[in-house]
């Protein structure tokens, strides 16, 4: 295994990753606080997992993202 390309790879999965899904949560929220089913001054409990086919196992991270 070559380390760098791994780690490149990593990286770039990551990165797009956090990029589409943030662009996900905006969307999702300014839709929520428009149709009124969020006031826009709630705190959301989030979740993301990450599953990697073959392995078996996933990543779970819980957080919070406040929204004032």
């Amino acid at each position: 295994m070559n380390e760098e390309t791994f780690n490149l790879g990593i990286r770039r999965f990551l990165k797009e990753f956090g990029v589409n899904a943030q662009r996900g949560v905006e969307k999702a929220v300014a839709a929520a606080v428009a149709s009124g089913r969020l006031i826009g001054t709630e705190t959301l409990e989030v979740r993301a997992t990450i599953d990697i086919e073959g392995l078996g196992n996933a990543l779970t991270l819980d957080g919070r993202i406040p929204l004032e």
